[in-house]
């Protein structure tokens, strides 16, 4: 017959001194991953913005080809929005129109404007597609789209005036 003594029955488990260590590097790791994941975040917050910007330059070449009819993308810093529009619409207006607001920490900003007359629409900068789905030369050549921490995307008209492409810094 087997004898069991006290100490052949041993409980495993953590001591106290062990579950404080194992927090105190718990709390250590996470003050040094937080506050890069938060700059990740923001980037990312802004990296979304500029891409769902691009795809509207895009729907709105689309548009104005398959249309045969100029598309405005219009861009109100102040209230921090931007949208898409035909330049002339019936009575109704335009029910394919979409406006479109920014996250709360990016800003939009017109900041080099065509060489002749500033293209508008209601009396805000606007980008004009064409039929032909070139870029009106009268539209900005260049937009700016900034996060809280000061990065930016910026928006450069292309040469051959067929679109916009998205740069890092302004030139």
């Amino acid at each position: 017959m087997l004898a069991i003594g006290q100490n052949s029955f041993r409980r495993e488990a953590f001591t106290l001194i062990e579950l404080i260590l194992v927090m105190a590097l718990l709390v250590i790791i996470t003050s040094i991953v937080v506050p890069n994941m938060a700059g990740f975040i923001r980037g990312q917050a802004l990296d979304s913005e500029a891409r769902r910007l691009l795809a509207l330059m895009h729907a709105g070449q689309s548009r104005a080809v398959s249309d045969s009819a100029p598309m405005i993308l219009w861009i109100d810093e102040k209230q921090s929005t931007y949208g898409l529009e035909a330049e002339t619409s019936g009575k109704d207006g335009d029910d394919k129109a979409e406006s479109l607001t920014l996250d709360s920490l990016l800003q939009i900003a017109v900041v080099n404007v065509g060489t002749t007359a500033t293209a508008t629409f209601k009396n805000l900068p606007a980008i004009k597609f064409l039929p032909d789905g070139t870029v009106d030369e009268s539209s900005p050549q260049t937009l700016k789209l900034t996060d809280a921490s000061g990065y930016s995307r910026w928006f450069i008209e292309l040469a051959s005036r067929t679109g916009y492409e998205i740069r890092d810094t302004e030139r």
